[in-house]
């Protein structure tokens, strides 16, 4: 369901393209994720339903505060995270179970949006070590998404989030999403943990390069 409605809402934010090294994207697989803005999830789930992927989300705690939204997370079974919590490691078990049952999980390896309050792309910060855990406990490989354009959506102060949603249906930046070919991590942590960054870096810089981006295209 929130995927069929980031499917219908997206394409009047943006122009959105998309890519992807391989014709099929595996299943079960973890898909790790560049976070550059609040609009850049509905961005992924709309290009991954393009793909027939409809996976399930790793996401904030806090997002299950929003009534409606906390309906459309809990009908499809996506996953709460709470950091800093007793209760952190449970959305790693819940991820893997769906793991286990063949879907796909889609997991934010920075955890964090950006500090920057202007509205161009950057290498994405180094992850947190989710993924790689996640990794090592259910086995399954990890699967790059580089995202770019969002930031052009939704970025910087309240005020401006609030201000670039509401004239993005007449600006219609460019949106592109790129899906890496799959890799498996090595069982230390740190070093998959590094990998992983390396990989998703890679995705973004193919994606950020599709819209011309400058910090993509010097590197």
């Amino acid at each position: 369901m929130l995927s069929r409605v980031a499917a219908a809402i997206v394409p009047s934010l943006g122009r959105l393209t998309t890519s992807a090294e391989l014709a099929t994207v595996p299943a079960p697989g973890i898909l790790v994720a560049n976070h550059t803005s609040l609009a850049d999830p509905g961005i992924v789930l709309a290009a991954l339903r393009r793909m027939d992927i409809e996976p399930v989300i790793l996401a904030t705690a806090g997002l299950w505060r929003v009534p409606v939204l906390r309906y459309l997370l809990d009908r499809d079974g996506h996953v709460p995270v709470y950091r800093r919590t007793t209760h952190a490691a449970d959305a790693l078990d819940k991820a893997a179970a769906a793991l286990d049952a063949g879907r796909h999980v889609l997991i934010y390896g920075e955890g964090r949006l950006p500090r920057r309050r202007d509205a161009a792309e950057a290498t994405p910060d180094s992850f947190r070590s989710g993924p790689a855990r996640l990794a090592f406990a259910s086995g399954a490989p990890i699967i790059p998404i580089g995202q770019a354009g969002a930031r052009r959506v939704a970025s910087g102060s309240r005020t401006k989030q609030v201000a670039g949603l509401l004239t993005a249906p007449a600006r219609r930046p460019r949106l592109h999403v790129h899906v890496g070919a799959p890799i498996h991590l090595p069982a230390e942590i740190s070093t998959a943990s590094a990998a992983a960054h390396q990989a998703v870096t890679a995705a973004w810089r193919t994606a950020a390069r599709r819209l011309g981006e400058p910090a993509a295209l010097a590197a």
